[in-house]
C-alpha cells in the first residue's frame, strides 16, 4: 500500500464532519471534536484509503513502532473506540467505521475536499473610527448584506451567528473558510465622518486568498441602503450565481431612516442573546418602526422579538402575541416577498391561533423564498414540525439543515438537541457537548441538558445543573418549574415545595407562565391546583402547551386524564 496520506488534501470533508491533516484536528460542522493524537492518526489513514480494507497488521506497522512496549490489540482497539465515540458511531451499526473480523477496519463514508456550491461567509465589517458607536453601522451594514444574499438561491450563505463569531479575533481567512466550510469570504470596513461614509469591500477566494473582487464606496450617509444593494449585485456577479432575474431587489424590506436602521441593528443584537434581552429588544423594534412606519423588516423582527417574549414568559400571552401578528401582517402588506415576515406570520398562527395548516403554509412559502434561513428552519423544525404536528424524524432534519447553514451557533445546536430528546437521548447528550464546544454557558443547552439526565436516570446530576443555572438565569421559572420536578424524583419534597411556593409568590406580583407552575405545584403534590394551572393556561392562550407531549417536564401532568382535555380542547391531543 503506498504511503500518500501526508501528500493528500490538507482538510478531508466525510458526512458532517472534517480532518484537518496539518492542524490535527477533527471537527464537526466547524466546532473542534476534542480527539487524542492516535485515534487521529487512525482516522487519517482511513481516510486516505476510503473503501479499502486496513489490515491491524498494516496498522500496526504504521502507527505502533517495533519497539513499543504498548499491547497493539489493547491500544488499537481503544484508539478504535475513541474515535467511534467521537464521530458518533457504533460497531454494530456502522455509519462510518466497519469492522472486518479477524482482519481489519473499513471507512464507509465517502469523502469530498471541496466546500459546497456557491458559498460565501459576510465577515464583521471593522470601525474604522474611535466612535464605539459606529460599531451599528458597521454590524448593520454586514447583517444586511448577509440578509440579501440570502435572497440569492443559487448561493449559501453562511448565517449571522456564525459569521459573528469571528468579529474583533485576528484569525486566518482559511482557517475561517473552512470552519463555515465555504469557498468564499467577504471582509470590509466601514469609517464615517459627519454624514459622509467610506465602505470598503474585499471578496476573497479561500483556497488561495487571492482577491476575486474590491470595491470603495465613498458617500453620503443616507445612501447607506444604496451601497449594500451594490455590493451584494458585485458579489452575486463575480461568484456568477444566477438570479431571478437582472433587476432582482436584494435589499429587501429596509429603510432610508438612519436612525430607524440603527435601532433595527441593535434590536437584532438583543434578539439574538436572547432570555431577558428579548424585552429590550421589542423596545428597539418599536422604535424602528415609530421612526419609519414602512420598515418592513423592522416590523418582522418585531413580531419575532413578541412571539419569543410570549413562548418563554417573559409577559402574558394576552398582551404580546396579537401584537405579534399583527406586527407580521403589517410586514407582509409592506413587502409579500419579504421571508423573514412568512417566518413571523408562521409563528403568529401557530402560538396565537394555534392554526396548523396556515402556521405550515407559511413557514414553507418562507423557506421557499429564503431557503437558507437558519431561524425559520429552526421554528418550523421544532415549534411546528415537532410539537405541533409530532413529525420528530422531519423535525430533526429541518435542525440540521439549519446547523449547516450556521454551524458556529450553539443555540442552534442547543435546538437541534431538542428535537432529539424524544426519540434519540444518546444523539441529545452528543449534540448539547458540541453547542457546549462553542459556548459553554449557552442557557437552552443547559435545560436541554438537565432533561437529558433525568430521562439517563441521573436526577442527582439534572439538579447540579438546574441549581447552577438558577443564579445564571436570575430565578427563571422554567428552571425552578423543572427543577422542583428532579427534587420530587430524588425523595427532596420539601424542596419541590419551596420552588412552587416561590412561584406562586412571584406570581401574585408578576407574570408567571401558569404551565410552568404548574409543573412546581405536580412535584410539590398539589395536583389539583396543578391542573388549576393548566386550565388557567388554556384560558389566556399559554403558548408553552405546544410542546406539552413532546417535552418532559409535562410526563407526569400527561398522566391525568384532566389534563388531556386541557390540551383536547387546545388540538394539542388526539
Amino acid at each position: 500500500m503506498p504511503n500518500n496520506e501526508s501528500s493528500g488534501p490538507q482538510v478531508i470533508r466525510f458526512g458532517t464532519f472534517e480532518l484537518d491533516v496539518r492542524g490535527g484536528e477533527l471537527r464537526k460542522q466547524g466546532v473542534k471534536i476534542k480527539l487524542q493524537d492516535q485515534p487521529l492518526r487512525v482516522l487519517e489513514m482511513l481516510l486516505a484509503h476510503r473503501g479499502e480494507l486496513i489490515t491491524r497488521e498494516e496498522l500496526r506497522g504504521r502507527l505502533w513502532p517495533s519497539d513499543s512496549f504498548i499491547d497493539f490489540d489493547h491500544g488499537l482497539n481503544k484508539a478504535i473506540n475513541k474515535l467511534r465515540e467521537a464521530l458518533g458511531d457504533s460497531a454494530e451499526t456502522p455509519r462510518f467505521i466497519e469492522t472486518v473480523p479477524k482482519h481489519g477496519y473499513r471507512l464507509l463514508q465517502p469523502t469530498t475536499n471541496a466546500a459546497p456550491e456557491a458559498s460565501i461567509a459576510v465577515l464583521p465589517f471593522l470601525n474604522l473610527t474611535n466612535d464605539p458607536e459606529n460599531d451599528v453601522f458597521a454590524d448593520g451594514i454586514c447583517e444586511e448584506i448577509i440578509f440579501s444574499l440570502g435572497q440569492i438561491r443559487d448561493l449559501r450563505v453562511a448565517a449571522r451567528t456564525s459569521s459573528f463569531s469571528f468579529k474583533g479575533k485576528s484569525v486566518d481567512l482559511r482557517t475561517v473558510g473552512q470552519q463555515l466550510n465555504v469557498r468564499t469570504l467577504l471582509e470590509g470596513s466601514v469609517r464615517r465622518s459627519g454624514d459622509r461614509l467610506r465602505v470598503t469591500a474585499q471578496l476573497v477566494n479561500v483556497a488561495d486568498g487571492y482577491h476575486v473582487w474590491s470595491g470603495q464606496y465613498d458617500r453620503e450617509l443616507k445612501d447607506l441602503f444604496a451601497i449594500q444593494e451594490e455590493i451584494a449585485h458585485s458579489i452575486a456577479q463575480n461568484l456568477e450565481v444566477t438570479l431571478d432575474s437582472a433587476s432582482q431587489l436584494l435589499v429587501r424590506g429596509g429603510t432610508q431612516n438612519v436612525e430607524a436602521f440603527k435601532s433595527f441593528v441593535r434590536g437584532r443584537a438583543f434578539f439574538f442573546q436572547r432570555g431577558q434581552r428579548l424585552t429590550a429588544s421589542v423596545e428597539c423594534f418599536k422604535r424602528a418602526v415609530t421612526l419609519d412606519a414602512d420598515y418592513a423588516l423592522a416590523w418582522s423582527g418585531l413580531a419575532d422579538a413578541y412571539n419569543s417574549v410570549g413562548f418563554y414568559g417573559l409577559a402574558s400571552p394576552e398582551t404580546c402575541l396579537p401584537q405579534a401578528k399583527e406586527a407580521a401582517q403589517r410586514a407582509i402588506e409592506l413587502d409579500p416577498l419579504l421571508a423573514e415576515a412568512h417566518t413571523s406570520l408562521a409563528q403568529s398562527y401557530l402560538l396565537h391561533d394555534w392554526d396548523r395548516s396556515r402556521s405550515e403554509r407559511e413557514y414553507l412559502r418562507s423557506l421557499e423564498l429564503k431557503p437558507n434561513n437558519a431561524l425559520a428552519r429552526a421554528w418550523y423544525g421544532y415549534y411546528y414540525l415537532q410539537c405541533a404536528a409530532n413529525r420528530f424524524e422531519e423535525g430533526v432534519a429541518q435542525l440540521q439543515q439549519a446547523v449547516r447553514i450556521d454551524p458556529l451557533s450553539a443555540w442552534i445546536r442547543a435546538m437541534l438537541a431538542t428535537t432529539f430528546v424524544p426519540i434519540d437521548i444518546d444523539a441529545c447528550m452528543r449534540t448539547v457537548q458540541e453547542a457546549f464546544r462553542i459556548d459553554p454557558d449557552q442557557f437552552l443547552g443547559r435545560f436541554i441538558h438537565m432533561a437529558a439526565l433525568n430521562l439517563l436516570g441521573r436526577p442527582e446530576e439534572a439538579a447540579r445543573v438546574a441549581e447552577s443555572m438558577l443564579a445564571m438565569s436570575g430565578r427563571a421559572a422554567w428552571v425552578m418549574g423543572a427543577l422542583a420536578r428532579t427534587y420530587a424524583r430524588l425523595g427532596k419534597r420539601a424542596d419541590a415545595e419551596a420552588l412552587y411556593m416561590e412561584l406562586r409568590w412571584r406570581a401574585s406580583r408578576e407574570y408567571v407562565a401558569p404551565s410552568i407552575v404548574g409543573w412546581a405545584a405536580w412535584a410539590a403534590g398539589e395536583h389539583d391546583e396543578a391542573i388549576r394551572l393548566e386550565e388557567k393556561a388554556l384560558a389566556i392562550g399559554d403558548p408553552t402547551l405546544i410542546n406539552a407531549k413532546c417535552w418532559p417536564d409535562w410526563a407526569d401532568l400527561l398522566e391525568d386524564s384532566r389534563f388531556q382535555e386541557v390540551l383536547r380542547a387546545r388540538g394539542c391531543w388526539t
